[in-house]
């Protein structure tokens, strides 16, 4: 009888375990499950510009940790953690219009429709801007695909 039990406690905790990971490749998780480099948010909308957040006023959405610069910051995202979030789990919006995923620079950002997206660097940024609406009509349908697939899948060469 113990038996039994403890190996369906193993499997509970292996089955948990393994949800996490996959949750986990959804969105891009720095240092310590950071999001955006530590970055605020709420700051993009606010401010309409990267502002660094502070490991003190932090919220927790999708399995990451956010950082903000005030705790009104903190506030706005608690009550609509989906408007601040980034797109695509905070991965690079070009990279998952190109089926990868990639890291940001939290300084080449981009508002459209009241949602945040981000890219790996001012000139990928560039390339992004040269058609949104393509590019994310492409990134919509991608996305899809690689949500849940680490970064070494989603990026790995066919």
């Amino acid at each position: 009888m113990k038996i039994s039990r403890l190996v369906a406690m193993a499997g509970l905790a292996g089955s948990l375990f393994f949800s996490s990971l996959s949750f986990a490749s959804a969105v891009n998780l720095g240092e310590n499950d950071v999001a955006i480099h530590g970055y605020d948010p709420v700051a993009y909308f606010v401010n309409n510009k990267p502002v660094e957040g502070s490991a003190k006023y932090t919220a927790t959405h999708e399995g990451a940790i956010y950082r903000f610069s005030s705790a009104e910051n903190r506030d706005m995202f608690k009550a609509n953690a989906d408007k601040y979030a980034p797109q695509f789990g905070g991965y690079c919006a070009m990279g998952v219009a190109l089926n990868k995923k990639l890291d940001v620079d939290p300084a080449a950002f981009y508002i459209k429709g009241d949602k945040l997206y981000l890219n790996l660097n001012k000139t990928v940024q560039k390339k992004w801007l040269e058609d949104v609406p393509g590019n994310l009509k492409i990134a919509n349908r991608v996305w899809d695909g690689i949500e849940d697939l680490t970064v070494a899948e989603a990026n790995a060469e066919e």
